[in-house]
């Protein structure tokens, strides 16, 4: 990879750093399309990042930066002005500056799943979804669900505190979408989403009964660490259309790559050249 007095950087911000795949993906999609920017790690704990995020943007060849852990909610009153995306999620995983000077930032995991349900032929407006999991990953694509038009949205946590402050924020920016609380029951649904970490480990408890799937429920997860979970085997042994939680990472890079003004690509090439 050529790195020269042109290059430019998007700063991958986080603590720690050992995790991050990003480089592994961007980098080598720059390299074989020969766009001269790099994603370059940047580990920086918290007592930090306030003093750091601005300094990295007073550098002139700073693109952008992708904000991940422990930096997602903390990097919210740093920014100008916010997409109804980090509104809704309460977080924000990309940041740019503008013309303007000013500092804007978005949110793109949501944003990466409803992309790739769509992409597989799976229509969102107009759908009824439920989204298990009110957290972080839960929030961002209940907010993406919402702008891209569900009619229904149910959400289910274990916190009902958190389930309560989602659903609020949905509320607030996304009006027109009838919101309902309180169940995991996922029959009836268009579309149904783990956004837990259960499968993570196996043995697990699954976070639906899917005995309770209807064959033509589109079903997603979010846990990375196998490609086919215990809860997309059982959906799909019910018939169900599915999407593997690595498709969530690979197909909001496109989005972001449009977010940076760079040329962007397809999931499916990313995977070919990346060496994630």
């Amino acid at each position: 990879m050529r790195i020269d007095g042109n290059t430019e950087l998007i700063a991958h911000i986080g603590w720690p750093t050992y995790s991050f795949k990003a480089p592994l993906i961007y980098n080598p999609y720059f390299e074989q399309a020969g766009i001269n920017a790099m994603v370059t790690p940047m580990g920086c704990k918290r007592e930090h990042f306030a003093e750091f995020l601005r300094n990295v943007f007073n550098l002139e060849n700073v693109r952008g930066a992708l904000i991940t852990m422990p930096h997602k909610v903390s990097v919210l009153s740093l920014l100008d002005v916010v997409s109804p995306a980090v509104r809704v999620a309460g977080a924000c995983n990309a940041v740019k500056r503008g013309a303007d000077g000013k500092l804007y930032g978005d949110m793109f995991d949501g944003e990466g799943f409803v992309r790739g349900v769509q992409r597989k032929g799976f229509e969102v407006s107009g759908k009824r979804a439920l989204v298990v999991g009110a957290g972080g990953v839960g929030s961002a694509i209940a907010a993406s669900l919402a702008g891209a038009g569900v009619s229904e949205l149910a959400l289910f946590d274990l916190n009902a505190a958190s389930c309560d402050a989602l659903a609020s924020r949905i509320s607030a920016n996304y009006p027109d979408v009838k919101i309902s609380k309180g169940s995991n029951d996922p029959s009836g649904f268009d579309l149904v989403v783990n956004a837990t970490p259960l499968g993570m480990k196996e043995g697990d408890q699954l976070s639906i009964d899917v005995s309770r799937l209807d064959a033509n429920t589109f079903v997603g997860e979010v846990v990375m660490t196998t490609e086919v979970t215990a809860f997309l085997a059982a959906a799909k042994a019910r018939g169900c259309r599915t999407q593997i939680g690595t498709d969530m990472l690979y197909e909001q890079i496109p989005a972001y790559l449009e977010y940076f003004n760079l040329p962007s690509t397809t999931a499916e090439h990313l995977r070919e050249v990346s060496l994630a």
